[in-house]
């Protein structure tokens, strides 16, 4: 089956369910034949494992051979002091191996109790009504709703979709949030970025709203098609293990020449072969180094006590070396060097414009919702009008009281050919009112007016230089306008509406640095 290259009606009869969804009774049938939602990890270790596992390095096997030497040398002997140094390096050889265990397994809890506070949800329709589920309970067949900042929870047909952009970075590599369309027709063999009429677990939904049929579950998916590729992958060793193996290999050749050497000598002087036999065991074993281990051990848990201060998470010892090592560090900007948060920085009115006036206007034309969290303004949705709509809430325009004086009626989504958005609303005063926001140039051609009055080269002029100066200082740069309508068009085209426009303002938005960025990168 290929989803994105089937009809919705077959998919929909294939999958054999419906636009209302499954019942709970085949869900709970459908999750015992396809299992939970998630990606298959590695059987995890038990302490033992995780215990015997740090036994694997060179320069630790040479010491326990050392040890069993030492050991049989003290047998022989008459100084009960000659059992000090065997039983001293199985002290340190198991400290370092219980410390090792004790780093993963902790490191390990670590991850698990962060993987449960992210466990996503998702709604779904089961019985014919929506409900809210934990998004690993998700089955083929079960019709999902998404809209502006949900987690896509599973692969997944559009079924309807408004506008609909989804970021699919992790997946594909594109930078920019890819567009969707429930009634695009796809090519069976179009490469994941092409697929259009889908959406992809582990991706996101940037603007827009969906209804979609799940396709895809678990390791199904084409993210768990990755993880299944990556899980025959081995760990590799770090820069410090590796030296540490080479140094344990040339040690262990030194001593063993250094035997053969002391013995061939001691038996061509016509000492006993007992005798040289232990002289040339005890020089193999002074020539293996008990304390570095220990060391190297102790040197890397501060290391990792000091990035646990910071909150980072140390799954292994070596890692901390690893990290030492780094000459070159490549960093995601978005999200990492940045917020992750666009920001308005600048708005610009005309001459006679308002910025109340300007505001109210940008956060009425958004899909963009107000929230307030902690007493402070914050949104869901797209990025950029979710900065404008929290902009608007600290110039003193709350949201939600302005679509209850101007309710929303109908709207233009945007589109990247026009470059616009529209949305018409009924105004206080019992008219209608067309508020368009988009590209400063292509919404400006469109502007016959300013609050002020008629539009003229001159104000053009001004209005051009301010985007300008603006966009020099590394801002995108929106454009909001206004447009009172005689009658509300019974099907609004960008034709009738987007025209003769009153120019409101520009508002200059950029995804500020974090503040500790330029200490980092240092």
């Amino acid at each position: 089956m290929t989803p994105h290259n089937t009809s919705q009606e077959e998919l929909l009869k294939e999958l054999q369910t419906s636009a209302a969804g499954l019942s709970s009774q085949e869900a709970r049938q459908r999750l015992e034949r396809y299992g939970e939602n998630k990606l298959a990890e590695k059987r995890k270790k038990t302490n033992l494992q995780r215990f015997l596992d740090q036994f694997k390095d060179v320069m630790i096997l040479i010491l326990l051979l050392a040890a069993a030497v030492s050991f049989v040398v003290a047998c022989f002997g008459h100084d009960p002091m000659e059992f000090f140094e065997p039983v001293l390096i199985l002290l340190i050889v198991v400290l370092n191996a219980l410390l090792g265990m004790m780093q993963e397994s902790k490191a390990e809890k670590a991850m698990d109790a962060l993987k449960n506070l992210s466990a996503p949800h998702a709604r779904v329709l089961r019985d014919g009504k929506e409900q809210v589920i934990d998004a690993a309970q998700l089955v083929p067949g079960d019709i999902i709703r998404l809209e502006a900042g949900d987690f896509i929870p599973a692969d997944a047909r559009l079924l309807k979709s408004v506008s609909l952009k989804s970021e699919e970075s992790a997946l594909t590599g594109e930078s920019v949030p890819s567009e969707k369309d429930a009634a695009a027709q796809v090519e069976e063999k179009a490469p994941l970025g092409d697929r259009s009429n889908m959406v992809f677990s582990g991706c996101s939904v940037t603007y827009g709203t969906a209804t979609a049929v799940v396709t895809g579950t678990g390791m199904d998916t084409e993210m768990g098609k990755i993880a299944g590729l990556l899980e025959g992958e081995e760990e590799g060793q770090t820069p410090l293990q590796q030296k540490l193996a080479q140094l344990g290999k040339y040690l262990g050749f030194v001593a063993l020449g250094a035997c053969a050497v002391i013995f061939v000598v001691g038996l061509l002087n016509g000492i006993p072969v007992l005798e040289i036999f232990m002289t040339a065991v005890s020089l193999a074993v002074s020539a293996i180094p008990e304390g570095l281990p220990a060391i190297v051990t102790i040197v890397l848990a501060l290391g990792v006590q000091r990035l646990a201060g910071r909150g980072a998470i140390v799954k292994k010892l070596p890692a901390v070396e690893t990290l030492g090592c780094a000459g070159v560090i490549c960093s995601d900007k978005t999200g990492t060097l940045t917020q992750n948060k666009m920001e308005v920085q600048a708005v610009w009115t005309p001459p006679g414009g308002r910025r109340r006036e300007a505001a109210a206007a940008a956060c009425l034309c958004c899909d963009a919702r107000l929230e307030w969290r902690a007493g402070a303004p914050a949104a869901s949705g797209d990025p950029t009008e979710a900065a404008l709509v929290v902009a608007a809430a600290r110039e003193g325009v709350d949201q939600g009281r302005e679509l209850e004086r101007w309710p929303r009626v109908g709207d233009i989504p945007f589109d990247s050919g026009r470059k616009l958005m529209t949305t018409l609303h009924k105004n206080p005063s019992g008219g209608w009112t067309a508020f368009v926001k988009g590209a400063p140039d292509v919404l400006l051609d469109r502007c016959a007016a300013t609050p002020r009055g008629p539009m003229t080269p001159g104000e053009q002029e001004r209005i051009l230089a301010a985007n300008e100066e603006m966009a020099s200082r590394a801002l995108r740069v929106i454009a909001v306008a206004r447009r009172e309508l005689a009658a509300l068009p019974d099907r609004p085209e960008p034709g009738q509406v987007e025209g003769e426009l009153t120019f409101l303002g520009l508002f200059g938005l950029m995804d500020p640095p974090r503040p500790e960025a330029r200490r980092a990168v240092e």
